[in-house]
């Protein structure tokens, strides 16, 4: 019979809030213990499971592969002894901080509105909500739900699909008027092409030409940080952008930027992703609640792909 003379529950808390923080004095801070004493007791957790969890840095504490899959199964465990003892205590309705991150143009075409409907179904949960197009590490974080573009890398996390969104190269009126209107590809190259300030899984714009692919490596004048900034700029003028059909939707039907080269888009689908820890019932309440919530509300906004850009808008720009 296993020996139950430790607190197996309260180890896992503090390995939990280490490995969150990449600290002994900190995660000691939140317990009111030594930092000394914190060491001690991971020490003892790594003697009696016979495995390394920690690897131990002078300035940071990182989980190995062994600690991040124990680090897993301890959220889960942890999760469900506070989901067992609300539902004991009549407590049983989701509560707690919900910390979310998001790119910006999802966040300002599809998350915030969502948002004021979600915080009045559920009442004890609080938002934190980070708006980033980079991908972010879940546990260094300390983040809960991630919404991610693109395919998605090989991982330990859990990913719920949302939705499905294609890229168009866009650029308003008057950039056009004064820089002449691309027809093929190739063109590209005499156009100021903003782009993003970090690395991406596909370095560049790709078209189909005569049934091959055609990268346009995007060159230009300014880069930014998020998809937003770059629709700004396109708005404002400054380039051409490719862009989450999505985010440009509503700009392309008002005619304050119109879709270029659509004949040589390929029509690539980008998934959209909401990745966690955890999965089924092994995850806090209230981040199932959300995920539910999403997957129920979340609509990707489409353009009608192929269509070309209409003649009547593009005349000034020709």
């Amino acid at each position: 019979m296993a020996r139950w003379d430790i607190n197996r529950l309260a180890e896992m808390q503090v390995f939990v809030r280490v490995i969150e923080l990449g600290n002994f004095s900190l995660a000691a801070r939140d317990f009111r213990m030594t930092p000394s004493a914190v060491s001690k007791l991971l020490s003892r957790l790594e003697t009696r499971l016979q495995a390394r969890l920690l690897n131990r840095t002078t300035r940071r504490l990182t989980p190995t592969p062994e600690g991040h899959s124990f680090y897993e199964q301890c959220i889960r465990i942890l999760a469900d002894v506070e989901d067992a003892e609300r539902s004991t205590s009549g407590q049983g309705d989701p509560r707690g901080l919900l910390r979310v991150s998001a790119s910006v143009p999802f966040a300002r075409e599809v998350l915030l509105p969502l948002i004021p409907e979600f915080l009045s179904r559920y009442t004890g949960i609080e938002l934190d909500i980070v708006l980033t197009d980079q991908v972010v590490n879940l546990i260094e974080e300390r983040t809960d739900v991630a919404i991610r573009h693109g395919p998605l890398e090989s991982s330990r996390l859990v990913a719920r699909k949302l939705g499905e969104t294609r890229m168009v190269v866009v650029a308003a009126p008057q950039y056009l008027k004064r820089h002449g209107l691309p027809s093929v590809p190739e063109d590209l190259t005499r156009h100021n092409r903003l782009d993003f300030g970090y690395t991406r899984t596909l370095k560049g714009w790709p078209f189909i030409v005569n049934g091959s692919q055609w990268i346009v490596s995007p060159v230009g004048n300014v880069t930014a940080s998020d998809g937003e900034a770059l629709r700004q700029l396109a708005l404002a003028g400054v380039g051409l952008a490719r862009l989450d059909e999505f985010q440009v939707v509503e700009d392309i039907e008002s005619g304050k930027l119109l879709p270029i080269l659509q004949a040589f888009n390929p029509g690539d689908i980008d998934p959209v992703h909401a990745v966690f820890l955890g999965q089924g019932t092994q995850m806090p309440l209230r981040v199932r609640v959300f995920l539910d919530y999403l997957s129920a509300n979340v609509q990707l906004k489409r353009l009608e792909h192929g269509q070309e850009p209409d003649e009547k808008r593009m005349g000034d720009a020709r």
